[in-house]
């Protein structure tokens, strides 16, 4: 007989009623009598390979009886249609090569703090979340690049090392460069702008690095983001040209990752419900809405709510803790209470926190005064009443960057804009129109105390040739949380640098 021939998971739907041959790793094992359900993935996916006695050697079956999670094995056998196996798809096993038997693997169904995890992350990645947050994160950068490549930008990298501040010196990285004090880069975006004037249209794509002292679930030291920067551009043609971009990847991870989406949990008719126009308004708007009555009375009501939850996944805990003393439960059961036992406890602790931080919130909002940049707090109330995204634009010019152009008509606020994703998480792009007059901008530089000297190469776009020109910023593994719905972005890049921790 013909050796079996390889396939990925992923493909099984085209190999129906054919042998093949999965390579991968052992999820679980649940043997039954004279039947083991194997569990295997290969990196594409989930498959049950149903390996009866006989169709393997008796030694062979023992073995594999005996086989700790994460031995590395090749199973072979034939492609059958089954809707309750994972993809649809399982594999009736006729033979099984082990190439690494494991034991004692340290991540297990049991609840593990997220400190060991992180600590365990080169490990942690095979498990099933972070497995499907990083497809979906795949998704997202080629949705990325085939957006901007399919529409006539040019990719230009932009030094890491960077003699210049572009979002405040305070959250700035130093290095020392051969004995030359240098920074790590905020943003490419003062770069990109010398490009845009010979290019066009341009994008930059690339770590970049904020030495910001914040622990919150948004903040990472170290992200990935796009910046795309135009030139003849004004701030509703910005607007237009990130709405159509965020809409994009939204339509592509739809299509690209229902599986990874249902297998995290995620609310896929939310995400199907979202359409452009997106919502806009201004800073002034947005100011006005917090400190309303119809805001004080949505975080009631959602205090109320939150509330609701938190008795029913209490209930839920207290049954489910009650069966496990009570014993006799089957060990499927067993191992499904051992999954969602944690999930509740996180899910209670989640809760716990939103239930106290909701009236502070609430205060916070009702205190805010036109001039302050919108806090964490602030954009989280905002997106949580909508079903869409939210542009705010237009804020103070004291609140923003020396670079943002004020605007003509009102020169306390700048042409700017922030993008806001529905439900709570918070800004995703932000973005503005670069100011283009020479003198306002050097007068910007010296007011904001930097040394104009540094910037003269910056200025120089304003002396020969200068356009109306803009451009923004998205950060990749926020965009990915909101998709995903996850609620920590640590968990949106597979090795996170965050302020208190450094593992791997």
């Amino acid at each position: 007989m013909a050796e079996a021939k390889k396939a990925y998971i992923n493909q099984l739907g085209g190999f129906e009623g054919h042998q093949v041959r999965l390579d991968g790793w052992l999820y679980n094992n649940r043997p039954s009598g004279k039947v083991q359900f194997l569990m295997v993935r290969d990196g594409t996916g989930l498959c049950q390979c149903v390996l009866e006695a006989g169709a393997v050697d008796e030694e062979t079956f023992e073995q594999v009886k005996r086989l700790g999670q994460e031995s590395s094995l090749s199973v072979t056998g034939l492609v059958r249609a089954e809707p309750r196996s994972p993809g649809g798809y399982e594999l009736a096993a006729s033979g099984v090569k082990i190439h690494n038997a494991a034991s004692d693997y340290p991540i297990t169904p049991k609840e593990h703090g997220i400190d060991f995890l992180l600590k365990n992350r080169h490990l942690h990645l095979r498990s099933m979340r972070p497995w499907a947050i990083g497809r979906v994160r795949h998704t997202v950068i080629d949705a990325i690049r085939r957006f901007f490549n399919d529409n006539g930008f040019t990719l230009v990298d932009t030094p890491i090392f960077t003699t210049i501040a572009g979002e405040g010196e305070q959250t700035l990285f130093e290095v020392d460069y051969f004995g030359q004090p240098l920074h790590l880069s905020q943003t490419g975006q003062l770069y990109l702008e010398s490009a845009a004037m010979s290019f066009g249209r341009v994008y930059c794509f690339g770590p970049t690095f904020r030495a910001e002292k914040s622990k919150t679930r948004r903040h990472l030291t170290e992200f990935w983001m796009v910046e795309p920067e135009v030139a003849y551009i004004d701030l509703n043609g910005l607007l237009e040209l990130a709405e159509n971009f965020v809409f994009s990847i939204i339509k592509r991870v739809l299509t690209d990752n229902r599986p990874e989406l249902e297998a995290l949990g995620r609310d896929l008719k939310v995400l199907e419900s979202i359409e452009k126009p997106f919502v806009r308004m201004t800073y002034t708007e947005a100011a006005e809405l917090l400190t309303s009555d119809k805001t004080q009375q949505f975080m009631a009501e959602q205090l109320e709510g939150l509330k609701r939850e938190k008795a029913a996944f209490d209930k839920e805990l207290a049954e489910i803790e009650a069966a496990e003393a009570k014993g006799g439960l089957k060990k499927w059961q067993q191992e499904k209470n051992a999954r969602r036992i944690p999930e509740l406890r996180a899910e209670i602790a989640e809760l716990e926190t939103k239930i106290e931080n909701n009236p502070k919130h609430a205060k916070l909002a009702s205190e805010f005064r036109w001039g302050k940049d919108l806090g964490g707090s602030d954009e989280t109330i905002i997106s949580q009443m909508y079903d869409r995204p939210i542009f705010v634009t237009h804020y103070p010019r004291g609140a923003k960057a020396f670079y943002m152009r004020q605007d003509r008509d009102n020169e306390q606020v700048v042409e700017n804009f922030d993008l806001l994703a529905p439900a709570g998480f918070g800004e995703i792009i932000g973005g503005s129109v670069r100011e283009d007059d020479y003198e306002r901008l050097l007068a910007r530089i010296r007011q904001e105390g930097y040394n104009p000297e540094s910037y003269q190469w910056y200025l120089d776009l304003r002396r020969y040739g200068s356009v109306p020109h803009g451009g923004f910023g998205l950060g990749v593994e926020r965009t990915v949380a909101w998709l995903t719905g996850e609620k920590h972005i640590r968990q949106c890049i597979a090795f996170p640098r965050m302020m208190d921790k450094v593992y791997l």
